[in-house]
């Protein structure tokens, strides 16, 4: 079927629209394949509102006048902003209405607009990704002692949802790889993903053992994972389910490694909400964000009830354990839950974050997420297929992704000059999650985007925003690098709600962007002001840039 059979009325006059923070207006109002037009005409110029379809999560129809001459729209978007549009004629209302669901909720990946997006300034023979399993190797070089790169995955037949090559042991062979694939959910056996640049611990990630109700045991399994570690070192493998949860999967087929069997591995349970749970408790969050009560106890009740700020300190607190165990302790971790492609990629990105000053850097946080969620199989497709406003039956989705940039935000909170990007980065990778121009969320394998050619025939999200004309919105202008671990609180009184995620379309974000506006400004004059050898010139009567940057980033927590 092609796009124009699904658009039955292609534009309409005179619809009213009402945004968030916006004046209503007046326009035209045209759907097209992949976009929701609406142009406001007026003598001075013309204002416009572009919306991705894919970006809309749910639509509510109703008349606006009892006579049914007229209808209303409300859409509900996965960013979470909710906007109206008063359509003249019922009859225009439903088609409009009808086009916009079906070509919202495409499911054909090469349909989708990623595929058609075509801007000037890119070209699809620009690079795609900012890094590979191969260059992640070659770059580390005291790894190559111990470990290996293996191509047992060249064709995804090991593992399809690992990339083509992983780091391994060097003492294991790719014969022994596969054997070890078999006993583990999905393939995911265990692979490197952080070497400690000091005392060369690693972090390594897997999913479960297959071990079901009859306790089997894979020698290679038990190989690989002592050539892991030092023959007098332990190591700890932390499990993101519970005890219970760990002994129920083993009725399904799945399991844990037996103490007997891993003798130098120690199991930690740190149990992690995961599917369902963390869906419902993201549209609990939302539910409660948009209550227009002004009651304190009612909001006070539904932000608990709705326990998201649990999973943040679920997620920040096992990877704090992990860092610890790495860094302070001295030992090697293994990471897994059940499949290895949600919270395993949650706590180890988190405690990569804690650990390694590289990933705090704009590009480094980048080559992170592409590392351990996009190349790892993290299955975006099902998990950002809808987000808390839908009215549709629950499926695969988890918002596992935006738990993880709502971690970063905490970590950015705690410490505003770690981190070389800002909160813009953030919200951005927010949004291109669930709906993007990009082939970069795209699919969930590499074996799906090798399949479906995403790398030939889309763009790069992450190349794009190197691109030095969009870095620079995306920087923190307080960045002082350190090699030193930043170490989050997890205390209820250090964890706080992200109001510039769920209160984004408020006015009190209206009000943040002002002030981190501010920021900008004061920090640039700031460094204006500096010689090129670090010496302040001594103008006269200079603005007291720092100390106003301080007094604001006090504004900003306090909000």
């Amino acid at each position: 079927m092609e796009f124009s059979d699904h658009i039955k009325t292609a534009n309409v006059e005179d619809v009213v629209l009402k945004l968030p923070l916006h004046p209503t207006v007046k326009g035209t109002l045209c759907v097209t394949a992949h976009h929701l037009l609406f142009s406001e005409r007026k003598e001075e110029g013309s204002s416009q509102l572009l919306l991705l379809l894919r970006n809309i999560d749910a639509i509510e129809k109703r008349m606006s006048e009892p006579s049914g001459s007229s209808g209303t729209i409300v859409i509900k978007c996965k960013d979470l902003r909710i906007l109206q549009l008063d359509i003249p004629g019922m009859e225009q209302c439903l088609n409009i209405a009808s086009s916009i669901e079906a070509l919202s909720s495409l499911e054909t990946v090469t349909e989708m607009y990623p595929f058609f997006h075509r801007p000037r300034e890119l070209s699809l023979n620009d690079p795609w990704g900012l890094s590979s399993p191969q260059q992640d190797y070659t770059q580390t070089q005291r790894l190559w002692d111990r470990w290996r790169l293996s191509e047992v995955n060249r064709d995804f037949s090991a593992c399809p949802s690992y990339p083509r090559a992983v780091i391994v042991p060097r003492a294991v062979d790719d014969d022994t790889l596969l054997k070890v694939a078999r006993f583990r959910q999905g393939g995911r056996f265990p692979v490197l993903c952080y070497s400690h640049h000091s005392n060369g611990k690693v972090i390594l990630r897997s999913s479960q053992p297959m071990t079901g109700a009859n306790r089997k045991r894979c020698r290679e399994d038990e190989l690989l994972l002592l050539a892991a570690i030092d023959e007098s070192e332990r190591g700890y493998i932390i499990d993101t389910r519970s005890a219970q949860q760990a002994q129920q999967a083993r009725m399904g087929g799945g399991g844990f490694e037996s103490k007997s069997y891993y003798s130098p591995w120690r199991r930690l349970h740190r149990h992690m909400e995961r599917g369902k749970v963390l869906q419902e408790s993201l549209i609990k969050l939302v539910e409660a964000c948009g209550d227009s009560s002004h009651n304190m106890d009612r909001w006070l009740s539904k932000l608990e009830n709705s326990k998201w700020l649990s999973h943040v300190h679920s997620a920040l607190s096992t990877a704090g354990l992990v860092a610890e165990c790495v860094e302070r302790d001295g030992h090697s971790v293994l990471v897994h839950g059940f499949e290895g492609t949600d919270t395993t990629l949650l706590v180890t990105s988190l405690a990569q974050l804690i650990l390694d000053p590289a990933s705090r850097t704009f590009r480094g946080f980048l080559q992170l997420l592409e590392r351990e969620w996009v190349q790892a199989g993290h299955p975006f497709l099902q998990r950002c297929a809808r987000s808390a406003l839908s009215h549709a039956r629950l499926r695969q989705e988890c918002p596992s992704f935006l738990l993880l940039l709502d971690a970063v935000w905490q970590l950015g909170r705690q410490f505003p000059l770690a981190l070389e990007f800002s909160e813009t980065l953030l919200l951005r990778l927010a949004r291109e999650a669930y709906a993007s121009d990009y082939g970069t969320f795209l699919c969930s394998s590499e074996q799906e985007r090798c399949s479906l050619q995403v790398k030939e025939k889309t763009h790069c999200l992450f190349q794009f925003l190197l691109r030095w004309g969009e870095k620079e919105k995306y920087l923190n202008p307080l960045y002082e690098a350190t090699d030193l671990a930043i170490w989050p609180s997890v205390h209820p009184q250090s964890l706080q709600l992200w109001t510039g995620l769920f209160l984004r379309w408020t006015e009190h974000a209206q009000i943040m962007d002002e002030a981190r506006e501010e920021v900008w400004t004061l920090v640039k004059e700031h460094k204006e002001t500096s010689r090129p050898d670090g010496c302040t010139h001594t103008a006269p009567s200079p603005p007291d840039s720092v100390t106003s940057v301080g007094n604001l980033m006090d504004e900003l927590t306090v909000f």
